[in-house]
């Protein structure tokens, strides 16, 4: 009796497990690389949702009328930020600002892992400095967790 209501039990649970729902979040590091040290760098982390469906249309042969939907609706007021040291300062690379950047995201990664979040995957790109008189450039790496739904 007890190998049977055991056995059932485990059938029941991991049948739970392979139907819980997911839920991401994304936080974003925008690190500046803009010579002298004049950009800003930040650690962003929305705390307000959003639905895209809210902001998305089909097009069609039929029906190709654009998007209604207004930007300012699409913004969010509501989130974290962090500031981050920039790459470069007057004197160029400083290596100090990086690394006191990878201790301020690697606290940020394990308060997320505390609150039950599992880092899913990373992502990155870059737009630097396309020569003479651009002066332009940032890193920017989006971090996606995901969890069970509570």
């Amino acid at each position: 009796m007890k190998n049977t209501i055991l056995a059932l039990s485990l059938i029941f649970f991991s049948f739970f497990e392979m139907h819980a729902q997911v839920e991401y979040k994304i936080i974003t590091t925008i690190e500046s690389i803009v010579p002298s040290g004049l950009g800003r760098s930040r650690l962003i982390s929305a705390t307000d949702e959003r639905n895209y469906e809210d902001f998305t249309s089909e097009q069609t042969e039929e029906d190709n009328s654009r998007n209604k939907s207004k930007r300012g609706d699409i913004r969010v007021k509501d989130f974290e930020e962090t500031k981050l040291l920039n790459f470069y300062n007057l004197a160029g690379i400083r290596f100090q600002n990086i690394a006191a950047n990878d201790a301020l995201v690697n606290s940020k990664v394990n308060a997320m892992a505390e609150e039950g979040w599992e880092l899913a995957f990373v992502t990155s790109g870059v737009e630097s400095d396309a020569g003479k008189g651009d002066g332009n450039g940032i890193f920017i790496t989006r971090y996606v967790f995901k969890r069970n739904r509570p």
